[in-house]
Formats: structure tokens, sequence, C-alpha cells
């Protein structure tokens, strides 16, 4: 189970860096060509809000399985041990059924308004799609491709909840 965390843990430190290493680079070019040639990217300021919301979908799976999330504890800091890591693997259980909650509640959203056009991303999509001739590209100017992200967080939180749940058994 170490090697799992171990490995899960990089995915997912790297899936939030990369998301925001995405959203400085898109703000920082969306800038340099606003005061140089006083015009915006199109998608420039649609497209880093989206990718924010995965790396924060990412950010909250890294600090549950890493036990590093917040916690209010001043009730839980006067239980004996023995009783507070039960009390802690109960609620492993109970965010895993949270995060795949999340990811039903994710699809069901994205499901009902996954055709919808984000109105920022969706001429560049259509313009990619066309320009390589591989029509899927669409997609990415579509809402449901963003709104995906609650599904993805909620798969995220309950992988990351049942091996911290498995990681306790095991230091038990």
């Amino acid at each position: 189970m170490p090697t799992i965390s171990r490995l899960l843990q990089r995915v997912f430190a790297t899936g939030a860096g990369l998301s925001m290493a995405f959203v400085f680079g898109i703000i920082f070019l969306n800038s340099l060509r606003r005061y140089t040639t006083g015009e915006s990217l199109r998608w420039g300021e649609e497209l880093p809000i989206y990718l924010s919301i995965y790396g924060v979908m990412f950010g909250i799976a890294l600090a549950y399985l890493q036990d590093s999330h917040i916690r209010f504890t001043i009730l839980t800091d006067f239980l004996p041990e023995k009783i507070r890591s039960r009390l802690f693997a109960a609620m492993d259980l109970v965010t895993a059924a949270t995060g795949a909650a999340l990811c039903w509640s994710g699809i069901a959203f994205a499901s009902r308004r996954g055709s919808v056009e984000a109105s920022g991303i969706i001429s560049t999509a259509r313009d990619l799609a066309e320009t390589t001739g591989f029509e899927p590209l669409v997609w990415i100017g579509r809402m449901g491709t963003w709104q995906s992200a609650i599904a993805f967080g909620g798969v995220l939180l309950t992988i990351a909840a049942l091996v911290r749940f498995a990681t306790r058994l095991r230091e038990a």
C-alpha cells in the first residue's frame, strides 16, 4: 500500500502542478499579448478558470491522501488514540462515499448541460477541429468537458479516501 500511496501522491501532485502551471502560463501569455498588441486571446479568460477547477480537484485528493487536509480536532484530541484512529478510519469511508456521490452528481450535471458551448473557447475549438480535420476536438469548447471536473474530482477523492483507509488499517 505505501507504494500505491506514493504513486498516487506523485500523480495527484503532478496533476495539480501542471494545472496551475498552465493557468499561470495562459494568464501570463494573455497579459503579454494584451499589453503588447492590445488584444486578448479569445480563450485566455475562460480556460484558466476551468483548468483551476481541475487543479483544485487534484489538490483535494492529494491533501486527503497525505492526511494534511483541514480538520477540526478540538473534540477528537480528547479521545483516546485507539478510538480516534477508528473514528478517522470511519471518516475515510464516509469521505469515499461522499466522493462517489460527488462523482455521480458531476456526471448528472455534465450530461444535462454537456452540449452547452463555452463562449470563450468554442470558436477556438471549432478552428482547431477544422484545421486538424479531427472533428471530436470540438468537445474542448463544450461545457460538459469542464463540468466533468466535478465527477473527476469525486473519483480522485474516492480513490484517495480508500487508499487512506487502507493505510490507516495497515498502521493500526
